[in-house]
């Protein structure tokens, strides 16, 4: 079976979203991240509370929510985007109440940054290859 295809989905897609997405490309998933409005760019904090972990996100642009986003995904994760975020059959769907860490002091990201970390560690791994 193959590996799930997860999205990621908050407002402007430059903090919560960015940041479960490379956790889990780091963890080995399929992923997307994007934003009901995306911003121009990721929120500098964001930034730096990753590259604390050795994570660079300094070259990663926010990308605006379509429907082919939703479409490619099995699983759709929202973060405080509302009514924004499409919901299609045949979709599996979480809700992560998480805090907007725009313009929050670093150490409030550093919480959030953790806490996004845990929730995608929850989230199924690709399978193991078969012996």
């Amino acid at each position: 079976m193959p590996a799930e295809k997860v999205l990621f989905v908050c407002i402007g897609n430059a903090g919560r979203s960015q940041m479960a997405q490379a956790f889990a490309e780091r963890a080995g998933l399929e992923v997307r991240s994007a934003g009901s409005r995306a911003e121009s760019h990721l929120h500098p904090e964001v930034v730096e509370a990753m590259r604390e972990l050795g994570i660079d996100m300094s070259g990663r642009t926010p990308h605006q929510l379509t429907n082919e986003d939703v479409e490619w995904a099995d699983l759709v994760v929202t973060m405080g985007c509302g009514d924004a975020c499409p919901v299609l059959p045949g979709k599996r769907y979480l809700d992560w109440n998480l805090q907007d860490p725009i313009g929050m002091p670093i150490e409030v990201v550093r919480q959030i940054r953790d806490r996004i970390a845990g929730l995608v560690d929850e989230l199924p791994s690709s399978p193991e290859p078969a012996a």
